[in-house]
């Protein structure tokens, strides 16, 4: 079998190959670099409609859609990180009044089972008791390490390594704004002019799925932060923007959502005896798990034209693999199989 493959078939198996390679290995600490290049994608559009409507030169484009999108980022990451940096103080500041209303509940159950256990065996009793208290230190232990100052601290500590990988996205993205044709020329240049039409066709396909599946989250995330932070303005404003990003960011995740985080928090309200609270939780929990049910599948099935077990299969797969970053490759991976079989780079003809 392997005399029948030809040089064009070693060429492919190799080229598939060190691609893999890439993906396992590169791609996941080349993460400043390669959001840079998805941005620097998503920016192109607005620089060559400013060099056509202006009659600009395109590095002349660039460094005002660069600068205008460094103001936007600076505004809008100076809000959000004074007040999370704020936010988060004072949940370490109250973290002892936290703690001591998760003893007291704690062994408020504990009275009021030892009441409903009182004609049981003495051991069995004794054994509930044991566990009941080795649970409220276990909890006060994991309150006590996760929720203080230092602990915050030390988190701060490791800021400067993401400010050394913001600052490598921002060179990267201004360098990858002013060569992207360049490096377009570069790439097709490398084909023979039958190979480069098929994957011209193949890369206009994927780069409007791509940007199709990119522009679906973002709106669907975009619905889902802006309900999360009006609720919780409602609800506890105190913490609303800390709270409204943790529950943003783990929405993105499939399969979790919103409700991992939602859910045992209105729970808590519950049993602590804040009805009123929980409730509100509890509502918007549902709010938000009704958005991801109707919204995202509809927009992703539009944007991307894969169906949503599809979509959710290649999510869960990529996560699994690769982690977060496989959250948005699986997805991509699935469709650059079906642009190339579309552009008949892939010759897929199975029949049993």
């Amino acid at each position: 079998m392997l005399r029948s493959l030809t040089r064009r078939h070693w060429t492919l198996i190799i080229l598939a190959i060190i691609i893999l390679l890439f993906f396992i290995f590169v791609l996941p600490v080349s993460i400043p670099l390669l959001t840079a290049f998805i941005t620097a994608l998503f920016l192109n559009p607005l620089i060559r409609m400013i060099e056509k409507r202006f009659r600009l030169n395109r590095k002349i484009s660039v460094i005002i859609v660069y600068l205008a999108f460094l103001v936007l980022l600076s505004f809008i990451g100076t809000y959000a990180v004074t007040n999370i940096i704020k936010q988060l103080v004072d949940l370490a500041e109250n973290a002892p009044d936290y703690i001591l209303q998760v003893n007291k509940l704690l062994l408020q159950w504990s009275g009021e089972l030892e009441r409903v256990m009182e004609d049981l065996p003495n051991e069995f009793v004794q054994e509930v008791n044991n566990s009941i208290n080795s649970s409220v230190d276990s909890i006060t232990d994991i309150l006590r390490t996760h929720l203080r100052v230092e602990r915050l601290a030390s988190i701060v500590a490791v800021i400067p390594n993401y400010i050394v990988s913001f600052i490598v996205y921002l060179i990267a993205l201004f360098l990858f704004m002013l060569e992207l044709p360049i490096l377009k020329a570069k790439f097709y240049h490398n084909f023979t002019e039958h190979t480069a039409e098929k994957i011209q066709f193949m890369s206009a396909r994927l780069k409007y799925v791509f940007v199709g599946f990119l522009k679906a989250q973002f709106l669907v995330s975009l619905i889902v932060l802006t309900v999360t932070l009006l609720g919780l303005f409602i609800i506890i404003p105190e913490y609303a923007v800390i709270m409204a990003t943790i529950i943003w960011l783990i929405d993105l995740i499939p399969i979790i959502g919103s409700i991992a985080i939602l859910g045992p928090w209105s729970l808590y309200m519950f049993i602590s005896g804040n009805i009123f609270m929980g409730t509100q939780l509890a509502l918007l929990a549902l709010i938000l798990l009704a958005i991801r049910r109707t919204v995202e599948p509809k927009v992703m099935g539009q944007q991307i034209g894969l169906s949503p077990l599809a979509t959710l299969i290649a999510m869960y797969i990529g996560l699994q693999l690769i982690g977060i970053l496989g959250f948005i490759l699986g997805p991509i991976v699935v469709i650059a199989f079906n642009s190339a079989k579309e552009a008949g780079i892939i010759k897929w003809h199975v029949k049993l």
